[in-house]
Formats: structure tokens, C-alpha cells, sequence
């Protein structure tokens, strides 16, 4: 009958629904565990390499502190200004010419010879473009291409302390373990040069049979350092003596050195085929947005970067390559500005950063901060130990803090909120074992406008510190 058939069609409309919310049931059942470790393994989401890295960085802590308070942020290292505007040209040019589609994975071929041709110079030998230069996302991409092109899981890695917080992540991202070998503090000299001592011995025994790889970073950040020529050839001599050993030497702040000339550890007798080269464009033309990097070197150490970009991004943006070569043949012309004649833009940035560096200098003096005098990059450490950090920022807790608070992050804090004026707490390239080495210290940039440099000098002046 009519009635029966709409009995069952209502019956199987319900039995099909029961089906449904079921099925939906079991597949979102939320498992409540008995303990927060179970917890924790029941709903983990991302890879153990990442053990320690998905927590917030001082970067995150501080840039975002700054604004909030209205302080001149002297911390994250980029250039406040445009830059040049033969790099602005050379952009736009490269833009409206036939630069638009992919460049070739390893390296944009113009800029591999414009490459081959400076580094050549600079190493005194011949560089193929094709074999021995490759191009990356910024130094960073070139350092991340390198890590995972040449570590097996738990080789280790030479990190030279303070170490620029990307080197441990990137590390252990490639499933490889950081040895960590602390710069001394010199007391009494008064550069950067001299004040951060390298111990040779201390650096061989952090040798094992499963070290890798060692990064050295030359002009040095945080601290300004420019390693001397004796310091690496003891670098050299030590990985003489481990045949196995591969430097990666991160030379992005080659071109702002206030005294001397840089080497590259690759130039040192028998280096060349144990290192690998890394350097970006955006320290050197203000353009740390267009992300150009590089690395050079024997074609076994640039194809470990060339292999894994394939994978990766496969290749950089090609007019921002493009434009990079037309700045770095450009560089080296005589350049002109407000009037004035340099040798080359590169000896232009040379002077421009010292007189920065020297505005900074006066401003940390007018706080009874004492500069520990950079001779190289974007950088300054002072030495805060004659200031008072006030009790109730020691005793604070951040996400992306030491615990308990180091000095230094307490006092950045402070300097941040009741001075107007933020630094980087330098403990955030140390272990947990030495951090303490930053205890007394802050890292303040000065890549910055003359105009904002001057400005915190006013604030820090003007602040009554011995009345807090």
C-alpha cells in the first residue's frame, strides 16, 4: 500500500542519516588521553626537527614591542632608506626587458659570469659560472640549500658563538647537531677585533668524527668582528688537520669594513676546494626585500645549494637576478653623490656606514653605555654594566625568552618601554649554556637614517638613569 511504501522510504531515510552521523562520529572523535604527554603525542602536528624552533623568536618579541611603545627600533638590521638609484634603474630596466619567466635553476646566467668575474678577481683563480656559482632567496635560502645539500642526520656542526640565531635552526632542520665555541671576551681591549677572542684549541677539541661542516661569519654579527688574517690561518691550519671538514663562510657585510680589506677564507692556501662562499646583495645596496644571495665555490660544495634548489624554490626571481648583476658591475664604477666623488659605491658605503657607526658610538657614551667599537657591519655591542636593570623586568617571563630572564633581555625591555630606544639582547645567539657571556651586553644597529640615530642619542641622553 501507499501508506507501507512511505513507511519505508521514511525508514531508510533514517537509517541512512543514523549511517552519516556515525561516520561523521567516529571520524571526529576528539580521544581524551589520561596524561599531557599523551596529549602532546595525540595531537602533534609538526616534525621533530622542529623541536624547539615553532616557539616565538627575540624578533618577534621585540620589533612588534617597539612599535607598540613608540621606540626607535635599533634592533632588526635593515637600512630604513632607499637604494641607490642605480640599483632603482636597474630594477626598472629589468623589469621592462625580457626578464619575466623562470631563470635557470642554479643560477640566472648573467649574474653567474658577473659573479664568476668578481670572485674570480677576489680568489685569484677561474671561476666557471656554470659549475661554481649558484644563486638563492637571500643567504639565507643559500645557507638553508647548503645545510641540507651536505648533512647527514647527526653530523655536526661548528657554530661560532655569538652565532646568528638562523645557523642553530637551520642546523637542526637538516637533522644535524650544533657544537657550539664561544668568542672570549678580551676585558680591557676596546674593538671588536680584539675584544672577542677566538681560542684555536678550545675550537679543535669541539672537533669530532662526525663534524661536518663549520660556519664562519667574517665581518662577524652580532659583534662587528672582522676575523684577522692570523686567526684564519689558524682556522685554516685545524681543518688541515680534519680532511673531512667543509667551511661555509658568510661573508654578506663584505663591503662595509672601516679598516683593512676583507679576506675570504677561500683565498687561504688550500682553501678553496673547503669552502664554500655565501653573500646576498641586500646588506650591500639596501635592498634586503629583494632577496638575491649566493653561494661560490668548487663545483662539489655550490652543487650541494644548486640540487636542493632545484626542489626547493627552482629558481629566484629572475629580474630581480637580473638587476643585481647591472648593481654589481655598476658598484664598482666611481659614483657620485650629493656632490661629492667616491672611488666606487662601494668606498661610498664604506664611509657612510663609519660615520653611522661613529653617531652611534656617541649616543651609547651619552648613556654611560661603552661601545665595544665595530670594525665591520651594521652593528654595535655595548657593555651595560654600569647601568640598573630594575628588578621588575628581571622577574618577567616572555614566550621567546631565556628562563629565567637574562640581564640583557630584561634590560632591553626596559630600554624599550621606559626609554624609548630598543636593542636586541644579544643572548639570543648563544646556548643556554653561555648566554651568560651576554649578560652585561646589548646589540644596537645603526644601519639606520643619521636622523633616527640622532634621535636616540637624544632619548638616551635625556633619560635620568641614575634616578630610576
Amino acid at each position: 500500500t501507499d501508506d507501507m511504501i512511505k513507511i519505508c522510504k521514511l525508514y531508510l531515510l533514517f537509517a541512512s542519516i543514523l549511517s552519516i552521523k556515525m561516520r561523521l562520529s567516529s571520524a571526529f572523535t576528539i580521544i581524551r588521553p589520561q596524561n599531557r604527554s599523551t596529549r602532546s603525542r595525540l595531537f602533534r602536528t609538526l616534525s621533530n626537527r622542529l623541536d624547539g624552533l615553532d616557539k616565538p623568536t627575540v624578533w618577534h618579541e621585540f620589533s612588534p614591542l617597539a612599535v607598540k611603545h613608540g621606540a626607535i627600533n635599533l634592533g632588526q638590521g635593515f637600512p630604513d632608506w632607499q637604494p641607490p638609484d642605480f640599483a632603482i634603474s636597474a630594477f626598472q630596466t629589468a623589469l621592462e626587458g625580457n626578464n619575466n619567466q623562470y631563470a635557470r635553476s642554479a643560477a640566472h646566467m648573467k649574474l653567474a659570469k658577473v659573479l664568476s668575474n668578481k670572485y674570480g678577481k677576489r680568489l685569484n683563480r677561474s671561476i666557471d659560472p656554470e659549475t661554481m656559482v649558484a644563486t638563492a632567496c637571500g643567504c639565507t635560502n643559500a645557507l638553508y640549500c647548503a645545510l641540507q645539500g651536505l648533512l647527514n642526520p647527526g653530523d655536526e656542526v661548528i657554530l661560532i658563538e655569538p652565532a646568528f640565531d638562523i645557523y642553530h635552526a637551520q642546523v637542526a632542520m637538516a637533522g644535524g647537531k650544533a657544537r657550539f665555541v664561544p668568542l672570549r671576551p678580551n676585558e680591557g681591549a676596546k674593538s671588536a677585533d680584539e675584544y672577542y677572542a677566538l681560542d684555536m684549541e678550545e675550537l679543535e677539541s669541539a672537533i669530532s668524527e662526525k663534524t661536518k661542516v663549520l660556519i664562519l661569519n667574517s665581518p662577524h654579527n652580532p659583534t662587528g668582528k672582522i676575523f684577522s688574517r692570523e686567526e684564519m690561518m689558524g682556522i685554516s691550519d685545524i681543518c688541515k688537520r680534519h680532511e673531512g671538514l667543509t667551511v661555509i663562510s658568510d661573508e654578506v657585510y663584505e663591503h662595509i669594513i672601516f679598516e683593512g680589506e676583507h679576506v675570504s677564507f677561500a683565498r687561504l692556501p688550500d682553501m678553496w676546494e673547503k669552502t664554500l662562499t655565501l653573500s646576498s646583495s641586500g646588506k650591500t645596496f639596501s635592498n634586503t626585500g629583494w632577496k638575491v644571495g649566493w653561494a661560490v665555490g668548487p663545483p662539489h660544495l655550490v652543487k650541494a645549494v644548486a640540487a636542493v634548489q632545484q626542489w626547493v624554490n627552482f629558481s629566484i626571481a629572475t629580474p630581480n637576478q637580473e638587476a643585481i648583476a647591472d648593481c654589481l658591475v655598476k658598484a664598482e664604477e666611481p659614483y657620485v653623490r650629493e656632490g661629492e666623488t667616491y672611488g666606487s659605491y662601494y668606498e661610498y658605503l664604506s664611509e657612510s656606514y663609519k660615520e653611522k657607526r661613529d653617531l652611534l658610538i656617541s649616543a651609547l657614551l651619552s648613556a654611560n653605555i661603552t661601545p665595544i667599537v665595530p670594525n665591520g657591519g651594521f652593528f654595535i655591542i655595548g657593555d651595560t654594566s654600569q647601568l640598573v636593570c630594575p628588578d621588575s623586568y628581571l622577574n618577567e617571563v616572555t614566550e621567546a625568552s631565556h628562563v629565567p630572564m637574562t640581564r640583557d633581555w630584561a634590560l632591553s625591555r626596559f630600554l624599550t618601554k621606559e626609554v624609548g630606544v630598543t636593542a636586541i639582547p644579544p643572548s639570543a645567539f648563544y646556548s643556554p649554556s653561555t648566554c651568560h657571556l651576554a649578560g652585561n651586553t646589548l646589540r644596537f644597529a645603526y644601519c639606520k637614517d643619521n636622523g633616527t640615530i640622532k634621535e636616540a642619542h637624544e632619548r638616551l641622553a635625556a633619560y635620568k638613569f641614575d634616578e630610576q
